[in-house]
């Protein structure tokens, strides 16, 4: 451990260096539901264990491993963010995860859908349909967190999404309706890319961006969790269900036999692991 005289710097997933600064340490397990002791004990033995040039991913592997042992569910919520890039290494659950929580929100959502450009037909992740507003949804999946959405992303978007919203506003009854287009990724977006995406009127959705509305704030919103949160369950086995078209908590819960299909058929397991589902599911901030 460095002395205390000194301040400690850590390394960020994109290399970059910063000052620790606990206070986000303890915002980010607050936020997953802990308890004020067991943030407080966290907070404190990871004090006795930092170093200079210490990495934010082994702050956090060690942060989530005493927070396991004080309760899954938690620890769970804790790991959303990792979670989520463990939908990977394709990017259609991460597709369907995004439909999923449009669907929660009142839209008609469709995955993975071919849709008639004006000059070519165009594969579309998810088309939104609510009222009088329809949507055309990209999304941008990384399984590395240094990777973030540049300016070209919202542009190769919106070129696409404007020939798809010319070809639109030849069916009936859709001259009156507000379309847009839409661009989810699970890290960041660069300025760049938020400042012509905001011109351009695009809709960017991004990990904590924007402030009201995130993908982290739907999520904790909904209570939709993706399946790869829970700690009661192998990779193997979390794998398995993301191949079987499965990638929310809910599914289990709405299917307690996709257990036995995937091999787990130990009684006691299965009651940890729907318990935890349940706790998930029920959780909303």
């Amino acid at each position: 451990m460095a002395s205390k005289d000194k301040k400690l710097t850590v390394t960020k997933m994109s290399g970059e260096k910063a000052a620790f600064d606990p206070s986000k340490l303890r915002n980010s397990l607050e936020r997953s539901g802990a308890s004020q002791t067991a943030i407080n004990e966290i907070v404190n033995k990871i004090n006795t264990i930092l170093y200079d040039g210490i990495s934010t991913k082994e702050i956090y592997k060690k942060a989530f491993r005493m927070l396991r042992k004080t309760s899954r569910p938690t620890a769970a919520r804790y790991k959303l963010k990792k979670a989520i890039m463990e939908l990977g290494p394709t990017g259609y659950p991460f597709e369907k995860f995004v439909g999923a929580i449009l669907s929660h929100q009142g839209f008609h959502a469709e995955v993975g859908v071919i849709v008639k450009g004006h000059c070519v037909n165009h594969e579309v992740d998810v088309v939104a349909e609510k009222e009088d507003k329809h949507f055309m949804v990209e999304c941008k999946f990384h399984s590395d967190e240094g990777r973030h959405c540049d300016v070209k992303i919202p542009l190769y978007i919106q070129s696409r999404f404007l020939d798809v919203e010319k070809q639109w506003q030849k069916k009936p009854g859709h001259d009156t309706k507000f379309h847009q287009g839409w661009i989810f990724t699970n890290t960041r977006f660069t300025t760049d890319a938020t400042q012509y995406g905001n011109c351009a009127g695009l809709m960017l959705v991004g990990w904590n961006y924007p402030k009201k509305g995130s993908l982290k704030m739907q999520i904790d919103k909904s209570g939709l969790h993706p399946i790869t949160c829970l700690t009661t369950m192998t990779k193997f086995e979390k794998q398995k269900l993301l191949t079987m078209d499965k990638v929310l908590c809910m599914d289990l819960c709405d299917n307690p036999d996709l257990l036995i299909s995937i091999g787990v058929r130990n009684s006691v397991r299965q009651k940890k692991i729907l318990s935890e589902a349940h706790e998930l599911c029920n959780s909303k901030i």
